[in-house]
């Protein structure tokens, strides 16, 4: 009798201990994954097309240590136990929703976004905002933020703010050897003017030298972008427009800067902000191509005006 439990005990050991081994084998994991399905019989199926080894065994891993539920997952090691792998596959933690906070979007707009893609209240969301934000503008970096899913309104826009937070000190940091809350504004004031007249990221430094040289002489910055803030972020800017708008953001009323940035920005912005191209222009009007006409003289700037009606008469 003994020797039969002998014989039956060494090949359950064997197997239990080649078993551990298995779950506890290092597997090479990518950071982002979209389960198709709640289905672990899709999941495993899923994972087998993206190349990982997985059988029968991690199903049934699945099946009794875990719930796993359709949709993204980060995973933030490049390699795992294969039994850490498993669960955080199943892991509702390790779920989010990308949001993404175009360049040149006011806030108003971006925490309508929001609300409908992560299903959330807009009042509380706003509410976290007034409460969290350091600017009345601009304090989300424009870019692509992974939201985990149990996040509430509150938890998103901390995230977003302290992420966002985190790369304007390393920007500042890196240039300025410091982060100074209203200095900084400034630069992202600037950006924000840069972001929202800008054809393209090449034009960022000659839209920045523009607004610089306009301001070092004193001259109103005239700028239409100034104007599509907050809900007026899509509006067309009219003579109506002009005349009747009393706020800051009003370059064609009141000299210098408005008082807040105008809207998100991008890190590219951001550094056009900082470093301005050199050149004497004091003019930018809108070409035939995707871009503008850069002049330094008021007569050359009503050249590339004609030219651009030309161009529209055309059509």
């Amino acid at each position: 009798m003994k020797k039969i439990n002998y014989y039956i005990l060494i090949p359950m050991l064997l197997i239990i201990l080649a078993i551990s081994i298995y779950f506890i084998s290092p597997i090479k994991t990518k950071h982002n994954l979209n389960l198709p399905s709640n289905s672990i019989d899709k999941i495993i199926s899923y994972l087998q097309k993206e190349r990982y080894s997985v059988n029968i065994l991690d199903k049934l891993f699945l099946e009794f240590t875990t719930h796993p539920i359709k949709g993204r997952i980060y995973i933030s090691r490049k390699e795992l136990p294969r039994y850490k792998f498993l669960l955080a596959v199943g892991s509702k933690v390790n779920h989010y929703t990308p949001i993404t906070i175009i360049p040149g979007e006011t806030t108003y707009f971006v925490l309508q976004s929001i609300s409908q893609k992560l299903d959330m209240n807009s009042t509380k969301l706003n509410t976290a905002y007034k409460e969290l934000k350091k600017y009345n503008e601009g304090n989300f970096l424009a870019n692509t933020y992974n939201i985990p899913i149990y996040f509430k309104e509150r938890d998103v826009i901390k995230f977003i703010i302290d992420n966002s937070f985190k790369e304007y000190k390393k920007i500042s940091k890196t240039y300025f050897n410091e982060f100074n809350l209203e200095k900084f504004k400034r630069i992202l004031t600037i950006a924000s003017i840069i972001q929202k007249e800008a054809a393209n990221r090449a034009e960022m430094p000659l839209v920045s030298s523009v607004i610089f040289n306009r301001l070092n002489k004193k001259m109103r910055l005239q700028m239409d972008g100034t104007l599509n803030y907050g809900i007026y972020s899509h509006s067309k800017i009219t003579p109506k427009r002009i005349k009747g708008d009393n706020s800051s953001y009003n370059t064609y009323r009141h000299k210098g800067l408005p008082n807040n940035p105008v809207c998100n920005v991008s890190k590219s912005a951001i550094l056009a902000a900082i470093m301005p191209a050199k050149t004497d222009y004091l003019y930018f009007m809108k070409s035939s191509k995707n871009g503008h006409n850069f002049s330094n003289s008021y007569k050359k700037h009503i050249k590339n005006i004609k030219k651009r009606k030309e161009y529209l008469n055309k059509f």
